[in-house]
């Protein structure tokens, strides 16, 4: 003070008050809006309390009932379509660290003269151990893979699979669930729609089909909850994989594949989502699936199952 500008003793409390005022301001309006804030995550997730307050591991006769009703004729037709698959397999080139070791090929067989089809209105699982090649078959048959050989006979509807058409009526639904955050789960799968369908549908035909995607995989009850983050807030693991669900089904496929929808979900959440992938399956779609050691609830829920055996090579050096 003596050294300073030339203030009375005064201005020292007056300067401590004002420090007090301030702690005092930016304290009452950071608790307020953290409570402004925690309202608005309660009115979302109440919605969402009240779906996981009525899923259950098993349905029920009366919730059976009701689910014919969801998975009924939709408002977008489309054709079921069965595909088949005869002696395919699949060949990549030999990591250079196994030619290092002593194996000799040139190229690496990873599926080996695998045959089976899948139909319509059925739904089917593909099982086998870790490394068997279950999702490598799954994307061989959606057209994924864009490297290696693939040899063998594949059949859509009877005809030889032809990919920029199969494109338009399969849909791939991921092991991970990207969305975006800050939307709700209706404008997600709205968004989706409208990016997808053909544009000769109309707004009003569009939207029925929307909710009727949503009604399928459960989702109408949490339609205005917001997408959020993984893992810090919004929806749940199990809502987001039904939400990935939704938007590939609401492009209207014929066939749609599954890479593991079940991973990392707890036996009741594997429960929640399989019941609507049966809905889906139940709409007349050809749904293909890869699931890894199932439960017995989860291993009822499939009509047909097709087993990949791994192939081990041995070779010396």
């Amino acid at each position: 003070m003596d050294r300073g500008l030339d203030f009375s003793s005064y201005f020292y409390w007056i300067s401590v008050g004002a420090l007090i005022g301030f702690i005092l301001l930016f304290n009452i309006g950071f608790a307020t809006g953290l409570t402004i804030k925690k309202l608005l995550e309660l009115s979302s997730r109440d919605n969402i309390t009240k779906l996981n307050g009525r899923d259950q591991l098993i349905a029920k006769p009366n919730a059976e009932a009701s689910l014919s009703n969801k998975t009924g004729r939709m408002v977008l037709p489309f054709t079921p379509l069965t595909i088949s698959f005869l002696d395919v397999s699949y060949f990549v080139e030999t990591p250079l660290e196994m030619m290092e070791q002593g194996y000799m090929e040139k190229k690496l067989q990873l599926l080996h003269n695998v045959t089976g089809a899948f139909q319509p209105g059925i739904l089917s699982a593909l099982m086998g151990v870790t490394g068997a090649g279950k999702t490598t078959l799954l994307d061989v048959l959606a057209g994924r893979k864009t490297g290696g050989i693939i040899e063998g006979d594949i059949r859509v509807g009877g005809y030889p699979k032809f990919q920029q058409t199969f494109a338009r009526i399969s849909g791939y639904c991921e092991q991970t669930d990207v969305h975006s955050p800050q939307i709700t789960v209706g404008e997600s799968v709205a968004y989706s729609a409208w990016l997808r369908l053909p544009t000769e549908i109309d707004s009003k035909t569009r939207n029925e089909f929307v909710n009727q995607v949503l009604e399928t995989i459960e989702l109408d009850q949490i339609r205005d909850a917001l997408v959020g983050i993984p893992g810090v807030n919004g929806l749940s693991t199990e809502q987001r994989k039904r939400l990935t669900i939704a938007v590939e089904l609401v492009s209207n496929p014929s066939i749609i594949f599954m890479d593991e929808p079940t991973s990392g979900l707890d036996a009741r959440a594997a429960a929640i989502v399989m019941r609507a992938v049966k809905n889906v399956a139940e709409t007349g779609r050809t749904v293909v699936c890869t699931i890894h050691q199932p439960n017995i609830e989860i291993f009822e829920t499939f009509d047909e199952v097709l087993r990949i055996y791994i192939l081990f090579i041995h070779f010396t050096l």
